[in-house]
């Protein structure tokens, strides 16, 4: 199993965790290669660019990492930027079957997200080379950056990297699978096995009082359309924002003293579930195509129901009126009435009920490791035909 941690910690880092502590739980030997992003700022500029296009210490290290455990797969969560899609065939060469999570877009799209500027972007998509991301500077607001990245796309595009080192993708959702089909990964390769929670937390089905909402505060995930939606209704409950990010101090300031939000900050996994399990309601008010929503199905494993924006994966996760209530993603109104359902029915147990039972038919990890053996499988039998 292979991944580069974010500076932040994010979804990707929890799924990369709970996914080999399922494969090692259930007798399997799990051999970890980890990197982490920090790693990138000792490096200097034209070297992290060269690694971001043929990272070849990586590739030397993931091929003899292969070989001495004499991995029968190599499962591969994030890549980006440190090891680069170099690794892929040193995996390969070694015999092994070669995995890929498909947790975003950085196939197609420079900033990984199809979102720019407060609104869903695909000007990148069926280009050979993603030219419009580098005139909006699209990666960390760096015209440069950008084309790093560009060029590592177009690069391992026209070496058929995809095509030839990877034998099997694994989408967090059908909606990923279907962006990744139109970005010309083959229909036969790409298998929807969803992120799940491990170990499962437990449910806690005494309705709370208060809302909150978990993740990154930046513009994509639609908190500031939150806040004030929230300000503006007076709900007669508190909202609880945990996490950090770029709008933290800007929200901060906008709410100053309002009694009705409070920022909590980022927290440890632990007291970040505590808030979860208490709460009336998790609110998840994405505004770009959430590839997952890792954080919908954390309130489902605790039994707290989930208000969120009908888009990308999330519409797969969320049932209307059975395990919580969507809108319209980006529609302030839309929004408040979600809410306001959310609101009206808190003290109903029902939905808490349904809540949890969803999560223990498709996000537990009794449902999600068949699937991931049958990925694996899958991943073994293209390889030998190869």
């Amino acid at each position: 199993m292979a991944h580069t941690f974010y500076k932040q910690k994010g979804g990707e880092d929890e799924s990369y965790r709970a996914e080999s502590q399922l494969l090692q739980d259930h007798g399997h030997d799990v051999a970890r290669y980890e990197r982490h992003n920090r790693e990138l700022d000792g490096q200097s500029v034209s070297q992290t660019a060269l690694n971001t296009v043929w990272n070849s210490r990586c590739a030397r290290e993931i091929a003899a990492f292969t070989a001495h455990s004499q991995a029968d797969v190599v499962h591969f969560q994030n890549t980006f930027p440190l090891m680069s899609p170099a690794v892929y065939g040193a995996a390969r060469r070694q015999g092994a079957a070669v995995v890929q999570a498909l947790r975003n877009y950085r196939y197609s799209c420079v900033n990984g997200l199809l979102f720019r500027d407060g609104q869903i972007c695909e000007a990148c998509t069926g280009r050979s080379f993603a030219l419009p991301g580098i005139q909006h500077r699209c990666y960390r607001h760096s015209a440069v950056g950008s084309a790093v990245v560009a060029t590592m796309q177009s690069a391992h595009k026209l070496m058929h990297t995809y095509d030839r080192q990877v034998d099997v993708y694994i989408a967090v959702s059908a909606f990923v699978r279907e962006k990744y089909i139109q970005f010309g990964i083959s229909p036969e390769r790409i298998v929807v096995k969803p992120n799940f929670v491990y170990p499962d937390p437990g449910a806690q089905l005494t309705p709370g009082d208060y809302a909150v909402f978990v993740g990154r505060l930046s513009p994509e995930k639609g908190v500031r359309r939150l806040v004030e939606t929230w300000q503006r209704e007076q709900f007669g409950m508190e909202l609880r924002i945990v996490g950090d990010g770029p709008e933290r101090e800007r929200l901060e300031a906008q709410v100053g003293r309002d009694s009705g939000i409070r920022f909590l900050g980022g927290l440890p996994l632990a007291q970040t579930y505590a808030q979860i399990a208490g709460a009336a309601f998790v609110v998840v008010p994405s505004e770009w195509y959430e590839p997952f929503g890792r954080t919908a199905v954390e309130g489902l494993a605790h039994g707290t129901p989930v208000v969120c924006a009908d888009i990308g994966g999330l519409s797969e996760i969320i049932d209307e009126g059975v395990t919580g209530f969507k809108f319209t993603a980006g529609d302030t109104d839309a929004l408040a009435s979600a809410l306001r359902r959310a609101v009206d029915r808190h003290t109903d147990p029902t939905l808490r009920v349904q809540a949890r039972a969803a999560y223990e038919q498709r996000y537990s990890a009794e449902a999600n490791y068949g699937a991931l053996m049958a990925a694996y499988a899958r991943a073994a039998h293209h390889r030998a035909a190869r």
